[in-house]
C-alpha cells in the first residue's frame, strides 16, 4: 500500500534527508532510505520540508514589527523587544543571580558575565589584535586597544590636546571646555552634559533605588555603588598599590593613597597657601577660616567642625572607650589615642626634627621642640606681655601674678 504524506506532520526543523538517511536495497533491487522510501520519494520529502521551513520563516519575519518593544518592566517601565532581555533586566530589581562560578562561588545575573569572569581563573584570552598580536580576555578591551593603531581625534583647545578614538567621545569631551549642558532636570532645573547623568539624577527626586544588596537589603541609586558596597561583605580588594602593596576595595581609595607616595596635593586653600591631597580635607580646613561648626552635641551643646570630632566627644558623656591596647589592656575613647599609646610599647618615634637628630612619638611634641630652633614663642601673658614657647611655661609664670595680687 502506498504511503500518504501530509504536510501537517512535517517538522519545521530542516533536516537534510540526503545526508542523514542510510540508503539500502529493496527486495526488488530499488534503492531505499532507512525510512523505507525510494530515493525519489526521499528527495520529494526533503524538498517539501525545505519549502515549509522557508514559508514559516518568512511569515515570522513579516509579522515582526520594526522598532516595537512589547515587553515592559513592571518595576521601572523600561521596554524591550525580546522577552528574554526583559527577564535578564528584571534581575537588577530582584537581585537574582542564577549563574555561579564553580571556581570561587561568585554569582552573576547573566550567563555571559559568568563566561567572561571564568577567564580570570582559566587565563583564557580569546580576542587577539591583528596588528600587534596582543591578546585580551574581553572584546571591549580589544576594541579599546585597537584604537592605538587607528587614527585618533585630538581636542583642539590649548593646553589640553587630549586624544579620542571616536568622534562621539570627542564631542562629549568638548562640553567640558564649552560648558554646554543640553539635558535639564524637570524637577529642580539642574542641567547635565550627558543624558545618562540626568536619568541617574532623577532617581534622587523619585526616591528610586533600583539596586539592592542581597546580603543586608541596603538599596542604592547606582549599580556601581552597589558593586562597591558588596565588597564590604566579600572582603574583596581588587585594587593594589604598586609602591607598597596595600590593597583597596575601591579605585578612588587607591588613587587617594598613591598621593602619599607622589606627594601630590591638588587641592589648595584660597584663604592661605596650605594644600591637601584630599578634597574632603580641604573642606574641613576651610572651616578654620569660616568658623563653621555644623555638628552639635545634644548633651552639652558644644559644636564641632567635623562629625568625627563630635562622635569622639560624645564618648565623654557615654563613657564609651571602644579602643583597647592588646599589650596592657588600657582603653581609649579615640582610635588616634590608642595609636599614640601603642608607641610606648613599640618604641616607635615616627616624627623627626629636620634641624637635629631628635625624634618624637607625637607630632605635637615635635612641633614644640622645633621652637628651640626657630625661637618662636606663641604664648603671651596678658598681664605683663612676657612670651613663652610652651603653654606650660605660661601657666607657671601666671602664678606670679596671682600670688602677688593683694587679697580683697
Amino acid at each position: 500500500m502506498r504511503r500518504q504524506w501530509s504536510l501537517k506532520r512535517v517538522s519545521v526543523r530542516l533536516v537534510d534527508c540526503r545526508k542523514t538517511s542510510e540508503m539500502v536495497n529493496s527486495p526488488n533491487g530499488e534503492l531505499l532510505s532507512e525510512n523505507g522510501l525510494s530515493g525519489e520519494a526521499d528527495q520529494h520529502l526533503y524538498n517539501e520540508k525545505k519549502s515549509v521551513y522557508k514559508t514559516k520563516l518568512l511569515k515570522k519575519q513579516e509579522h515582526r514589527p520594526t522598532g516595537e518593544k512589547p515587553y515592559g518592566c513592571d518595576q521601572c517601565g523600561q521596554r524591550f523587544a525580546q522577552s528574554g532581555k526583559m527577564v535578564t533586566h528584571q534581575r537588577l530589581h530582584t537581585g537574582e543571580k542564577p549563574y555561579g562560578c564553580d571556581h570561587c562561588g561568585k554569582r552573576f545575573a547573566q550567563l555571559g558575565n559568568l563566561v567572561v569572569h571564568q577567564r580570570i581563573h582559566t587565563g583564557e584570552k580569546p580576542y587577539g589584535c591583528d596588528h600587534c598580536g596582543k591578546r585580551f580576555a574581553h572584546s571591549g578591551n580589544l576594541v579599546a586597544h585597537q584604537r592605538i593603531h587607528t587614527k585618533e581625534k585630538r581636542c583642539g583647545y590649548d593646553q589640553c590636546g587630549k586624544k579620542f578614538a571616536e568622534s562621539g567621545s570627542l564631542k562629549k569631551h568638548l562640553q567640558i571646555h564649552t560648558g554646554e549642558k543640553y539635558y535639564g532636570c524637570d524637577y529642580c532645573g539642574k542641567r547635565f552634559a550627558r543624558s545618562g547623568n540626568l536619568v541617574t539624577h532623577r532617581r534622587i527626586h523619585r526616591g528610586e533605588k533600583p539596586y539592592g544588596c542581597d546580603q543586608c537589603g541596603k538599596k542604592f541609586v547606582l549599580s556601581g555603588t552597589l558593586k562597591n558596597h558588596l565588597r564590604l561583605h566579600t572582603g574583596e580588594k581588587p585594587y593594589g598599590c604598586d609602591q607598597c602593596g596595600k590593597r583597596f576595595s575601591m579605585s578612588w581609595n587607591l588613587k587617594n593613597h598613591l598621593r602619599i607616595h607622589t606627594g601630590e596635593k591638588p587641592y589648595g586653600c584660597n584663604q592661605c597657601e596650605k594644600r591637601f591631597s584630599l578634597s574632603g580635607n580641604l573642606k574641613h580646613h576651610l572651616r578654620i577660616h569660616t568658623g563653621e561648626k555644623p555638628y552639635g552635641c545634644d548633651q552639652c551643646g558644644k559644636r564641632f567642625a567635623q562629625s568625627s570630632y563630635l562622635v569622639t566627644h560624645q564618648r565623654i558623656h557615654t563613657g564609651e572607650k571602644p579602643y583597647w591596647c592588646d599589650q596592657c589592656g588600657k582603653r581609649f575613647a579615640a582610635s588616634v589615642s590608642l595609636v599614640v599609646h601603642q608607641r610606648i610599647h613599640t618604641g616607635e618615634k615616627p616624627y623627626g626634627c629636620n634641624q637635629c637628630e631628635m625624634r618624637f612619638s607625637m607630632s605635637g611634641n615635635l612641633k614644640n621642640h622645633q621652637r628651640v630652633h626657630t625661637g618662636e614663642k606663641p604664648y603671651r601673658c596678658d598681664q605683663c606681655g612676657k612670651k613663652f614657647a610652651y603653654s606650660g611655661g605660661l601657666a607657671r609664670h601666671q602664678v606670679i601674678h596671682t600670688e602677688n595680687k593683694p587679697a580683697a
